[in-house]
């Protein structure tokens, strides 16, 4: 067998902290305020953002591209859609624990950091709730257009005895250039980074082994711990021992899936 030059290569940048992918993801710094001005991808069905949706900490997988999404057979939905068929309250508790989270991104230049060019904000419901409420208001529009667009304000912050930091946006006051020179702005606009290269989906065989291989050491898992109690049911699923609780903010959850 030969060897794949460009594996190690990958692997090597991974295990080095030299990930590209990571270097095109931006996310808002806790207790700053951003400028940030939004662009749209071209290639959307007319949509300024994309959506993706992930199985997230599934065993040691920060995140999985569920590939319903994409039309394509997904082995972690049927499961979902089998547990949910059994109608138990355990088996909706799994399924639930399934159920795969919407993360949205656009492609942002970032005031002050125009050197780093066309980065990618990922982005939770609220946020995108926020920014197609500001496009459909006549005062604001396309906050996109290179031309007529407006910058945004971008605030992080959290509040006393809360999990989560929270993000929030408004718009500037007025409309403005993307960019002074024109050539500037097309290099940006030419140059947006692909969603698809940064997060590449696992083929049906792939994740039938992880979400296989994950209910496996939940049996291993839950028969140490019951192993003086008899039992019916295989599918109790003991809490997450990756739990996200250690970020400070969902950004910060989902920025780590970059190097998946």
């Amino acid at each position: 067998m030969s060897i794949d030059f460009d594996a190690i290569r990958k692997k090597l940048e991974r295990l080095s902290g030299n990930n590209k992918n990571r270097s095109l993801m931006w996310k808002p710094q806790e207790g700053e305020e951003h400028t940030v001005r939004l662009l749209s991808f071209a290639d959307n069905d007319g949509q300024p953002f994309k959506e993706r949706w992930f199985y997230y900490n599934i065993g040691n997988n920060r995140g999985l591209l569920a590939p319903y999404q994409f039309d394509q057979t997904d082995p972690i939905q049927e499961l979902i859609t089998k547990l949910r068929d059994e109608g138990t309250k355990e088996s909706y508790e799994l399924a639930k624990k399934l159920y795969p989270k919407m993360r949205t991104y656009a492609p942002v230049i970032i005031r002050g950091e125009e050197d780093k060019g066309v980065q990618l904000w990922g982005f939770g419901k609220t946020v995108y709730q926020t920014l197609l409420g500001l496009m459909l208001d006549e005062d604001y529009g396309d906050i996109t257009d290179p031309m007529t667009g407006r910058d945004i304000k971008v605030v992080c912050s959290k509040q006393p005895g809360k999990k989560w930091a929270m993000t929030e946006v408004r718009p500037r006051g007025k409309q403005s250039l993307l960019a002074e020179d024109s050539n500037k702005a097309q290099e940006w606009l030419s140059n947006i980074p692909s969603l698809d290269e940064i997060y590449q989906m696992k083929t049906y065989d792939e994740l039938a082994k992880i979400i296989n291989d994950w209910l496996n050491e939940d049996d291993v898992s839950h028969d140490s711990n019951n192993s003086s109690t008899s039992t019916n049911n295989d599918s109790t699923v003991n809490s997450n021992s990756n739990s996200s609780s250690g970020y400070k903010s969902l950004d910060d959850a989902f920025a780590d899936l970059v190097d998946v």
